[in-house]
């Protein structure tokens, strides 16, 4: 029997997941944002993940430095990401001291300080960040194929942000963007491990009694339509490989068709971890995709990727091309293999191989305790709770006449973006 959950919505807006767990000495405690870059306008891209930045900078209560040490001291961890759908932060610590874990959240929800010296700085450290993806054969390829696969929907801008609006955003757009979504409605607070959840629940209604409610922020993205048509990216710049990329549009991860995606995705290509925070590894070999290309020497690596999103968003396959090869051959191929999939009956053998698989990675991928926390939050951003737990039974209902179904309908021409990273043999300087 699965561990039951405790949950809870505080006063102020505040969602709390709780889940014992007494295998060890230890707490891991996540704060999760609705808020990402799917919540950005024209102008202001990457604001989200600028914020997370700040938010390491300090309060009046916890200055910036002095919580590395604190938390090292006490043998813990600590992180933060921003995504597109959501920004998290988490702390794991001896269950004698995750005390220090809730009153740091709680703080920097209302306090942070945002200082203009700080935040100059800082801006200098996401555009080199920015600077440094672009020296990316395969990050340049992805962001001209975002663009191409949304017109209006802002999964369409990378989280980093442009260079453009990193250089112009201010002060005051980042402390508003802080105001309004840093804020207990718009908030899950998930813990998992050593303590009584009875126990733990007065301790964060202690904490955050003084955090006031406030408005629900505002979440901009609207539906966007469908592909009707494919479309072409074709990418220059340095190196001397050449890659393929393509995207098809695929479901959120709340629609039912998720489930059947991720077994024809670990068909295809080897399964994909869900997790944004580990989760093993498990060979592609066996996968439809590595033996065409792979074993016949067409590619040098592919592999598949498909995201656990709030809106629907993007199944992405990706080839090295082998330096004997193209990409038009290598697309031949993949298309060719695709057609098969779509026409001709798929194996209870094969369907039970990519069942069994997903169902590896996705053990891999919740058994810790800080990943038991991270699941906690990360499911109730896109779904619930009930999604997690009962994700190994939907996959186990999925037939092989699902998959088919899924193939046909999502992997056609006119729904996808295709996308070449063509090397100029330039090892550095201007593409």
């Amino acid at each position: 029997m699965p561990t039951p959950i405790a949950t809870t919505v505080l006063d102020n807006g505040l969602t709390v997941q709780l889940k014992e767990i007494h295998t060890a000495p230890l707490i891991s405690h996540w704060m999760w944002y609705r808020v990402g870059s799917r919540d950005e306008i024209p102008g202001k891209t990457g604001i989200s993940h600028w914020v997370e930045h700040m938010q390491f900078k300090g309060t009046p209560r916890f200055p910036a430095g002095i919580l590395d040490k604190a938390i090292s001291r006490d043998g813990g961890i600590w992180n933060a990401f921003t995504y597109m759908d959501w920004t998290t932060y988490f702390e794991t610590l001896p269950a004698d001291k995750i005390g220090l874990a809730l009153e740091l959240e709680a703080d920097r929800m209302v306090n942070s300080t945002f200082d203009p010296q700080e935040i100059e700085s800082e801006r200098k450290v996401v555009i080199s960040e920015r600077e440094g993806s672009e020296n990316e054969p395969l990050f340049r390829l992805g962001e001209a194929m975002q663009v191409e696969a949304f017109q209006s929907h802002p999964y369409r801008n990378e989280v980093i942000g442009s260079i453009e609006d990193l250089h112009k955003i201010k002060r005051e757009d980042l402390y508003q963007h802080y105001c309004s979504y840093y804020t207990p409605g718009n908030a899950i607070l998930a813990a998992a491990g050593d303590f009584k959840a009875e126990e733990m629940l007065a301790q964060i209604k202690e904490i955050y009694k003084n955090v006031p409610p406030a408005p629900l922020p505002p979440h901009p993205a609207q539906p966007e339509p469908p592909l009707t048509s494919q479309r072409h990216v074709e990418v220059k710049g340095p190196g001397e490989t050449t890659f393929l990329k393509i995207a098809y549009r695929a479901p959120s991860a709340s629609y039912a068709d998720f489930f059947p995606f991720t077994l024809l995705d670990s068909l295809l290509t080897g399964p994909s971890s869900l997790s944004m925070f580990g989760g093993g590894g498990i060979s592609n070999k066996t996968s439809r995709l590595y033996r065409l290309l792979v074993e016949k020497e067409l590619a040098v690596h592919v592999g598949g990727s498909l995201q656990a999103t709030l809106d629907p968003y993007l199944y992405e396959i990706t080839a090295t091309i082998h330096p004997k090869q193209s990409p038009e051959a290598v697309l031949a191929a993949i298309d060719a293999e695709i057609k098969r999939l779509q026409e001709e009956s798929i194996s209870v053998a094969e369907i039970t191989r990519a069942i069994k698989q997903a169902r590896a990675l996705f053990a891999y991928s919740s058994e810790n305790i800080t990943n038991q926390a991270f699941w906690l939050g990360y499911a109730e951003i896109f779904a619930n709770y009930d999604w997690f737990i009962n994700y190994l039974d939907q996959l186990s209902k999925v037939t092989t006449a699902d998959l088919q179904q899924i193939a046909q309908e999502y992997l056609q021409p006119s729904r996808r973006v295709i996308g070449a990273y063509l090397p100029d043999g330039n090892q550095g300087g201007e593409a």
